[in-house]
Parts: C-alpha cells; sequence; structure tokens
C-alpha cells in the first residue's frame, strides 16, 4: 500500500496491532501520496516535453506524397465459372505480382532515369543526425533567436557558402565512387522512401514516396506511377511484337511447304497419269536400294490443300495481331495522382509531444513511488498509528522558509499562525489522552537531535502559562542545553551549590516574556535529575506548579538518559517530518516500553503537508 513500505517489526505489531482499515489504499491515500511526490512527478513530464522539443526542433521534416493506381483484373472466361474461392485466391494473386512488379528494380530505373535522380543532389537516404549535430542544430537556433537583427544578414551570406561546401564535398564522395556504386546506392535510397500498399481487399494500390523535399516526393510518386504504366504496355508491345514475329516466321515456312506441295501435284498432273495402283520407285540408303512408294494424285492434292489452309489461318492470325497493336491498354490506371504534401508527415508533433509528457510522467510516477517505497521516515499520521500503535496528536508546520521551524515563543508573537492553532489543538489532544495518571508531569522526548523538540517545549510551555496555569521547564537534556542557552542566554548560577539536593526550588528561574519558570540544565546535571529517584523527589517539593513539562534528551543517549520518563505522567515523542527515520522512532518507544513509561502520542514538526488541515480550522473556530 502506498502509506506502509514494511512493517517495522514483528515484536512493535504484536505490541500495539494493526488498524483493520491498515491493509485498504483509499482515495485519501492516493491524494496524500500525489501531494508529497508532486514535485518530483511534475518535474519529468516537463523533462519529458523539453525532450520532445528538443527532437523535434533538430530532426529534418520528413513529406509523404500518395498516388493510387488501379489494377483491372483479367480473370479467363472458364475461371470466372468456376467457384468464388478461386476467383478470390487468383485475385489476390494477380494484386501481389503487380505490386511486387512496382517494388521492383526495372520500375526504380525507370524513374531514376526519367528524373536524372542520379544527378539530382537533393536525392539523398533519409538518416537521422547525430546528438552532436542535434546540439549543433540547437547552438545555431538559439544564437538566431538571440540575434534577431543580425540573422537575415547572416542567412543571406554563409548559406550559399555553406550549400557550395556541401554540394563539393557530396560530389568529392559520389566522385569516388564508381558509376555502378552510384547507381546501386540511388537505387537502394528509391526502395527505402518507396511504399506499396493495397487498398483493404480492393484492386487499389496506394504508392507513396518519402522524401525532406516535399517536389521531389510528389515527382517520385507521380514517376512510378507512370513507369509501372509504361512497363505494363511496353511488356504488351513486346509481346505482341514477338509474336509477329513468330507469325511471319512461320507463314515463310508454311507459304515454302504451301509452294512445294502444289508445285508436286502439278507435274504429277503433266504425266496424265490418273491410276489408283501405287508405283514403287527405288533410293540408296546407306548404299542400299530401298524401294517404296510413290505419293499418288489424291494424297498430293489433300497435302497441297492443308498447307494451303494453314497457310491462311497464320496469315489471319498475323493480320488481327498487326490490327490490334495500335490499340494495346495496359491494365492499371491513375486514378488519384500525387500533389505537393503541405504537412511533413514527420516528425508528427503533437503526438511527439504525447508520447514526452506521458513518457516523463510514467517515469516521474515510477520514481515517486519507488523513493516511497524506498523511504522510511515519519511522514503521515496513519504511518505513526500503523507502524507504531501510538496516535498522532500534532502537526506542526514551519514558520517560514527563512526562519526554518520557528522560534521559541512563536504562539505569543502569531497567535493566530497556522502553527499556533495546530499547537492549540496539539495541548487538547494531549487533556484528551488515555493515560493511566493525570497529566501534570508531561516529558518531552524526540529520536534524534534537532527534531524541534525544545521548540515545542517551549512553545507547549508558553501555552499552558497564557491560559493561566503556573508552569514550569524542566531541561534535563544535559548534552545540547538547548532551552537554557537559547531562554536564558548567559544566566549562569555559578555562585549556587550544585552538589546538593537540597533548596534545588530556589534554583528556579522564571524565563523573560514567556511567563513560565525553568529549571536549568546545569543544576538538573549537578543534581542527577536524571535517575528517577532524584526526579520523584523534585516533584514532590513542586506541588505549587500545576504543569510541569521536562524536556528530556533524544533516544541517542541511550535507555539511561530516559530512564527518568518512568516518573512522568506521560511522554509525548516528537518526529520531524520527512527526515527522522521510522526505525529510531521504533527504537524510541521499545526503550520507553522497556522503562514502562506511558506514551501520549507523537507530534511531527516541520510538517509541509498538512493532512489534518481543515480539521484544525474547524476546531479551532469551536474553541473560540
Amino acid at each position: 500500500m502506498l502509506e506502509r513500505q514494511w512493517p517495522a517489526g514483528g515484536g512493535q505489531r504484536q505490541l500495539h496491532g494493526p488498524t483493520p482499515d491498515s491493509e485498504f489504499v483509499g482515495f485519501a491515500d492516493i491524494v496524500s501520496f500525489i501531494r508529497q511526490r508532486i514535485l518530483l512527478i511534475m518535474a519529468f513530464p516537463l523533462l519529458g516535453l523539453l525532450g520532445a522539443g528538443f527532437y523535434l526542433a533538430t530532426t529534418d521534416s520528413i513529406y509523404t506524397a500518395l498516388t493510387q493506381i488501379l489494377i483491372e483484373p483479367k480473370i479467363p472466361q472458364l475461371l470466372q465459372q468456376q467457384s468464388s474461392e478461386i476467383n478470390l485466391s487468383l485475385d489476390t494473386s494477380q494484386v501481389e505480382t503487380q505490386l511486387a512488379v512496382i517494388r521492383s528494380e526495372k520500375i526504380a530505373s525507370m524513374v531514376i532515369a526519367e528524373l536524372s535522380l542520379v544527378d539530382n543532389q537533393s536525392f539523398k537516404p533519409l538518416s537521422n543526425p547525430s546528438l552532436a549535430e542535434r546540439f549543433e542544430r540547437v547552438r545555431e537556433i538559439v544564437v538566431n533567436a538571440l540575434a534577431p537583427n543580425e540573422g537575415p544578414q547572416v542567412q543571406e551570406s554563409p548559406n550559399p557558402t555553406e550549400t557550395a561546401r556541401d554540394l563539393s564535398e557530396i560530389e568529392g564522395v559520389m566522385a569516388q565512387l564508381s558509376e555502378f556504386k552510384r547507381r546501386r546506392h540511388v537505387v537502394e535510397t528509391f526502395r527505402a522512401g518507396l511504399g506499396v500498399q493495397r487498398v483493404g481487399v480492393s484492386y487499389a494500390i496506394d504508392i507513396t514516396f518519402t522524401s525532406p523535399d516535399p517536389d521531389l516526393a510528389a515527382k517520385v510518386a507521380n514517376a512510378t506511377a507512370g513507369a509501372f504504366v509504361r512497363e505494363q504496355l511496353e511488356t504488351r508491345a513486346a509481346a505482341a511484337r514477338e509474336g509477329v514475329a513468330w507469325l511471319e516466321k512461320r507463314m515463310g515456312e508454311m507459304r515454302k511447304q504451301m509452294n512445294l506441295a502444289a508445285q508436286k501435284t502439278q507435274e504429277f498432273r503433266a504425266k496424265h497419269d490418273y491410276s489408283l495402283d501405287r508405283e514403287r520407285e527405288t533410293a540408296i540408303l546407306d548404299g542400299q536400294e530401298v524401294a517404296r512408294d510413290v505419293p499418288t494424285l489424291e494424297e498430293l492434292e489433300v497435302t497441297a490443300e492443308t498447307y494451303r489452309k494453314m497457310y491462311e489461318s497464320l496469315l489471319a492470325a498475323f493480320t488481327n495481331s498487326v490490327n490490334q497493336q495500335p490499340y494495346l491498354i495496359a491494365d492499371a490506371r491513375v486514378i488519384t495522382p500525387a500533389t505537393r504534401p503541405l504537412v511533413a508527415s514527420h516528425p508528427r508533433r503533437k503526438l511527439v509531444l504525447a508520447l514526452g509528457v506521458l513518457a516523463g510522467l510514467m517515469v516521474g510516477f515510477g520514481l515517486a513511488f519507488a523513493r516511497h517505497s524506498l523511504d522510511r521516515t515519519i511522514r503521515t499520521p496513519r504511518q505513526i498509528r500503523d507502524e507504531l500503535g501510538f496516535d498522532c496528536i500534532g502537526e506542526l508546520p514551519p514558520m517560514g522558509i527563512l526562519r526554518g521551524f520557528g522560534q521559541f515563543d512563536d504562539v505569543l508573537r502569531s497567535p493566530e499562525s497556522l502553527f499556533s492553532r495546530n499547537l492549540r489543538s496539539t495541548r487538547a489532544a494531549i487533556s484528551l489522552a488515555d493515560v493511566t495518571h493525570p497529566l501534570r508531569c508531561i516529558g518531552v522526548t524526540s529520536a534524534t537531535p534537532g527534531d524541534g523538540k525544545s521548540m515545542v517545549t517551549s512553545n507547549l510551555a508558553a501555552l499552558y502559562a497564557v491560559s493561566g496555569m503556573r508552569t514550569l521547564v524542566i531541561d534535563v537534556d544535559g548534552s545540547h542545553s538547548t532551552l537554557t542557552k537559547s531562554l536564558l542566554q548567559s544566566r549562569k548560577s555559578a555562585n549556587e551549590n550544585l552538589d546538593r539536593l537540597d533548596g534545588i526550588t530556589e534554583r528556579i528561574v522564571p524565563v523573560p516574556g514567556l511567563h513560565f519558570d525553568l529549571l536549568p540544565s546545569v543544576v538538573s546535571d549537578a543534581n542527577r535529575l536524571i535517575t528517577p529517584k532524584n526526579m520523584t523527589a523534585l516533584l514532590d517539593e513542586l506541588d505549587s506548579y500545576e504543569i510541569i513539562i521536562v524536556d528530556l534528551p533524544p533516544s541517542t543517549s541511550g535507555v539511561y538518559g530516559l530512564a527518568a520518563a518512568s516518573v512522568l505522567d506521560g511522554v509525548i515523542i516528537i518526529a520531524e517530518w520527512g527526515k527522522t527515520p521510522l526505525d529510531l522512532v521504533v527504537e524510541l518507544s521499545r526503550m520507553l516500553q522497556v522503562t514502562k513509561t506511558s506514551v501520549i502520542g507523537v507530534v511531527m514538526t516541520k510538517v509541509r503537508r498538512l493532512s489534518t488541515r481543515q480539521y484544525l480550522k474547524r476546531s479551532t473556530q469551536t474553541a473560540h
């Protein structure tokens, strides 16, 4: 869940036990998570937007021109009478064949020759600029933006020089290549920019070409469609020419055979021999005489008639082919010619910006969740309740960015500030705390030094004092003595006997401007008030005070430093929001458990995001 990363410890959970709803994530938990990590979450979408802008500013615009052709299907009459499945299979094969023809190198060579693309310097392969080139483009954009008045002059003069230099470099490189390599390079560039796709299951085909030059893209797309139509016509014409040539050759051979057969028939008739009996003639074959039958007049006439009919059939086919050759029609026609594209097809600006923001948002949420999962500091009242088993009785915000957490008398300086209102709510929560003893002697401790323990002690004592209750603060934090040094400044009790416990009440001094009394740390150390026995003896002598607040050492001083807390009515734990480690607070709670100390609750200091702001406002208005 969002509020809990790991359990604080098996013993602690068994001691206090989780609340029934500790395993559920509510809408308030999600809102709290977003509020805590809003800066981290929003930083990455901005970075993603900047990255997308950098990509768009340094990427060349690419244009795509589209032309559309229509294939006229030619299905034989016999196959048209078959099932629709056979027709569909034939149609698909026919269209796929046409797609392969359009992508073929023959069409590429025809377009390259027609547009002279080998010598066209603007016809170059599509490539993404390197990172160094992108930064160089950004530098040029910034320079032009910072010097708008000099921009046109700079662009008028250097551009031709740079263009000439680029052209000379390209010409130098291309000159080193052979004619074959140059042509292969152009063919590969043409294939990389060409796109051929069937429109659904129709006979329409989309031919697209992509180029940095929009005019060139339209020209190449139209030239590709025209080359495909011409290729079909040329193929049909070549086939027709080959058929006519074959017919001419065959007619010549048949003419000779027909004339020879007619000549033999006439020669046979000239002999005036019309007998039906076959004559035999001899011939020499491999040195031997072989007898064979001589054909009759009827056979010669049939042979001559057969050759004549064959010749007439070939003549009719030849005449038909010659007549139809001027009327050859291609099976494809252009239905949508390509025009100059007005908008670049790449990069798609809106999509790139949206993807940049979305990617940044995902990274931001991922890092925020990872940081939240790895964060082991005190941040929310629910975390305190679930991990420690204590109630969060106060959330004290900082008084200002420059002043840090606040001053020792902020409740008197700014009684209507959010800090003062929240501290009054904390005092009300202390009075309602469910402890075993009446709350007269209250201890204040923290897990680490610098959590604001002494600041809370001073302001809480001032609140009790201004309400009319006689209040005493005992500073037993001898290792730091923050209250003594800050409130009494340079006051000392050097002429007093610090070695005796008797007469310690006489060493209590009033704090100027705060209306409560203070027993300095130097007196507490000298009389060893850190021990429960001496603290109990002192508290018995302080019946005149209605509220006694003891500033205890932090848990870093060990269990010995918290021994005096066992004789107090209750102890408040101070934890700095987003800084105090949860494990140290858990260890502090175990120390207090060892000393059999009643814990009133936990007060968070320097809270930048309050979870009970509206509740505190309503409670303050009700109190007034």
